[in-house]
């Protein structure tokens, strides 16, 4: 298991814009929409260090395209929801030792002006 602290060698995702239909309101239930995703993979990149091959390490087009295809087939109520979903997804890959994803609603539901609103989880193999 991965020690929290130190998370080790990272695969880092930044800034995933998706659409995806997420929340509570009857609107949000209706209608997609922005989504902000940070993904941090804890992956073992020695051997890929060495080898620079992409079979040793955690493919990130791959990473990204799960993310997509979990963002797209439902509609959870929850951001926390979506991120453990998200984080399963991930740890499919045996590589991925653990999994930080962060999703951020990019316009929120409130009346007051805020930037983002969201969550950030933490999965371990």
């Amino acid at each position: 298991m991965a020690d929290r602290s130190m998370p080790g060698d990272l695969v880092e995702i930044r800034g995933l814009r998706l659409s995806g239909i997420v929340g509570v309101l009857p609107e949000e239930q209706v209608r997609a929409q922005p989504l902000e995703i940070d993904v941090d993979l804890v992956v073992d990149q020695a051997a890929s260090g060495a080898s620079d091959d992409l079979d040793d390490t955690a493919n990130y087009a791959a990473v990204i395209d799960r993310v997509q295809q979990t963002v797209e087939g439902g509609h959870p109520a929850l951001l926390e929801y979506l991120a453990a979903r998200i984080a399963e997804a991930c740890l499919e890959d045996r590589r991925v030792e653990q999994v930080t994803v962060a999703v951020r609603k990019l316009r929120p539901p409130v009346p007051q002006v805020v930037d983002t609103t969201g969550v950030r989880i933490t999965r371990t193999r």
